[in-house]
């Protein structure tokens, strides 16, 4: 700042210090230029006062004052000279939003902000408050923004590709590096930055080799600005955790602890990527080791103050992103619930809500230790009032509660909570859920028109990987279980019809022969005339697809609760001891005529080719028992003392229709098929 001749006003004694009156006002601004000139800002604020002695709100003082406070770090007293002068005509908002911003009180900020033109300072500002907030669709609209004043700044270039990384916009860093003419080998920040984007897009091999590439520059760089080895370890911390999370990523978790280990006991001056490299480290280990996990988050998170229940050390509630911050308070939460902490837990919880409140987070973890007191209905209640008072935030909370309903065995609240998500109605893990929890309800109609709305569904769906063929089969296998015949041979038939699926042809045999006889033996004769089944491409069986919807793994983990296994069919002569379906727990589908049956212990026994079997029949509703009737059980295979065994049965029905040799013929069709099908792939 040049010096400012100024015309000596004349002030009463009382009012200036003696010394200042000896100085000249103009001597007085060439000081402050000089201090100011050469870095040295506590002696700029002194010389400011002495100006202001002099000369009460000179705005050129006032505002290098507050710059000076600001520079050597002295936010509280910026912001008291800020409020103290707010009587003055002099626009201080810009500096009184960025102390606030300082002193990490983000939301309050963004107030101060409210009405200021929007000029390229006020944007930068906003944009890395919004981005300290997570609130990145609003940060990229800034930054926007501020684009159109054309700053040709490489560390602004390198903050709009960091918000557009944490935007989940990866797919567009490439072409907006181009047009801010820009290249990853700029500066190693940004050569970092480009890596975030790969590994954001799952391209960790790459990612890792331009994480190398960005130590490589950033080494160089700072070696070239005289840094101390110590100084130049601590500047590319960064890097090292991040190469460190490749490697987890990549499934190489020895490598990744190792590099988290090493980095943690180097005991670095860069507190965030020591805490990140903490966090991460815990998220490896899991369950393992929780008193060393929770010790170490200890150091991490104290206890509040004032109004605050706790805080981040080390001054990391400014350091961190609002992500990276509940990260490290859910890990701890997770881990006083793994350690059966549970008032610890709830004081966590209590401070969450006010902590991120634009989060789903706490409300999950509150539904979860609900569910691990045995409070199921409460988590379920806090879940829905949750998901009705934010329907845009739903859809996990709403998995949760669908999870946590079915491990409760609510399963009528788990359809409910899951109905409620129409964009995953269709998707293969949600439909074999809802089939599942339908039929643990016992509303098997209810389970066939999911089954039946999703073929509907995908009869019109327009994306790449139709999964038509899938949820036929399923619904075909489904309806064949549940005394459906007519309709699972339709099915099949088309499946067969359109794609000669050997599975859905043997499965067509097998339904026809409870409905069409004529149709059964036509289909049959298509089975014996495979010669071999040489001709089959055995990868594409080997990859037929399962249910599952990675964006949605609580549905898959929900299906894992409640699954209803349909039943290997099995002739009764294949159940004798080393037989590879005699063993405990196998899930089984047997056929034979009921020979005989006890009201008392609800034991029917069943015969075929002069083989009988028993059957526990318990678990079974408004079935009728008629001696000399057909019948086709589904249950668990249980091994009593001298290798017995009883079929203990959860479905049941009367198959009085079935050509019991067709369908013989069927299922030694189906072992040559499955036996050939393994030699075809040991060759």
């Amino acid at each position: 700042m040049a010096p400012k001749a100024k015309v000596n006003p004349k002030p009463s004694p009382s009012s200036t210090p003696p010394a200042a009156q000896s100085v000249p006002l103009e001597d007085l601004f060439a000081a402050l230029h000089h201090h100011a000139q050469n870095f040295e800002y506590e002696q700029a604020a002194r010389v400011a006062d002495q100006v202001l002695a002099i000369a009460p709100g000179d705005e050129d003082a006032l505002r290098c004052k507050v710059v000076a406070l600001i520079k050597s770090d002295a936010i509280d007293k910026a912001l008291s000279t800020i409020q103290a002068s707010r009587h003055l005509p002099i626009q201080l908002r810009f500096y009184e939003a960025y102390c606030v911003y300082r002193q990490n009180k983000l939301h309050e900020a963004l107030k101060v902000l409210d009405g200021q033109e929007r000029n390229s300072m006020i944007l930068q500002l906003e944009s890395q408050i919004l981005y300290r907030l997570g609130k990145m669709d609003a940060c990229m609209e800034s930054y926007e923004k501020l684009q159109r004043f054309k700053i040709d700044s490489l560390d602004l270039k390198t903050n709009i590709i960091a918000a557009l990384i944490a935007a989940g916009r990866s797919a567009e860093v490439q072409e907006t590096m181009d047009a801010l003419k820009v290249k990853a080998t700029s500066n190693f920040e940004l050569a970092y930055n480009y890596a975030c984007s790969l590994i954001e897009k799952k391209k960790y091999a790459e990612a890792e080799q331009q994480l190398l590439s960005a130590r490589r520059i950033g080494q160089e760089m700072l070696m070239e600005e005289d840094y101390a080895d110590d100084e130049i370890e601590t500047e590319l911390a960064p890097i090292a955790v991040q190469l460190a999370y490749v490697h987890q990523l990549q499934g190489q978790t020895e490598e990744a602890i190792e590099a988290y280990m090493s980095i943690i006991n180097r005991n670095l001056s860069d507190a965030s990527s020591l805490a990140v490299a903490t966090n991460n480290l815990i998220s490896l280990r899991g369950t393992k080791d929780v008193s060393d996990s929770l010790r170490r988050l200890d150091r991490l998170i104290e206890k509040g103050t004032g109004a605050r229940q706790f805080q981040l050390a080390n001054s990391l509630d400014f350091k961190l992103s609002t992500r990276q911050k509940e990260s490290l308070y859910t890990n701890r939460l997770l881990l006083l619930l793994q350690a059966n902490r549970l008032d610890q837990a709830q004081e966590v919880i209590s401070a969450l809500p006010e902590m991120f409140p634009d989060s789903v987070t706490p409300v999950l973890l509150q539904a979860a230790l609900l569910a691990r007191e045995k409070k199921v209905a409460k988590a379920e209640e806090v879940l829905i009032q949750y998901a009705d008072k934010f329907p845009d935030k739903s859809r996990p909370v709403l998995l949760a509660r669908a999870q946590i309903a079915a491990a409760g065995g609510h399963f009528q609240i788990s359809v409910e909570s899951l109905s409620k998500i129409p964009e995953i109605q269709n998707m293969p893990a949600t439909v074999a859920t809802l089939v599942s929890l339908q039929q643990r309800i016992g509303d098997f109609g209810s389970a066939a028109a999911v089954l039946d709305s999703a073929i509907d569904w995908w009869k019109n769906a327009m994306t790449e990987e139709n999964k038509l063929d899938l949820i036929m089969q399923k619904a075909a296998a489904f309806k064949l279980n549940h005394g459906r015949e007519e309709e699972a041979s339709q099915l099949y038939e088309k499946l067969v019809k359109s794609h000669g699926n050997i599975e859905a042809l043997v499965g067509l045999v097998m339904t026809a022969a409870h409905t069409d006889l004529e149709k059964a033996e036509l289909y049959e004769k298509q089975l014996k005339q495979l010669s071999g089944l040489k001709q089959l491409n055995v990868e594409s069986l080997e990859k037929t697809p399962g249910a599952r919807h990675v964006e949605d793994q609580v549905v898959v983990e929900i299906m894992a609760t409640c699954s209803i296994k349909p039943g290997i069919p099995v002739i009764l002569k294949e159940l004798e001891q080393g037989s590879q379906f005699f063993h405990q727990g196998a899930s089984l589908r047997v056929t034979g005529k009921l020979q005989e049956y006890s009201v008392d212990t609800a034991i029917a026994v069943i015969i075929e080719d002069d083989v009988s079997f028993n059957i526990d029949t318990r678990h079974l509703r408004d079935l009728a028992f008629r001696i000399g009737s057909y019948y086709q059980f589904i249950g668990e295979l249980l091994i009593l003392p001298e290798d017995s065994a009883i079929l203990q049965a959860r479905v049941g029905r009367i198959v009085d229709g079935l050509d019991i040799n067709l369908y013989h013929q069927s299922l030694q069709l189906r072992r040559q098929f499955e036996v050939e099908l393994m030699n075809s792939r040991v060759t």
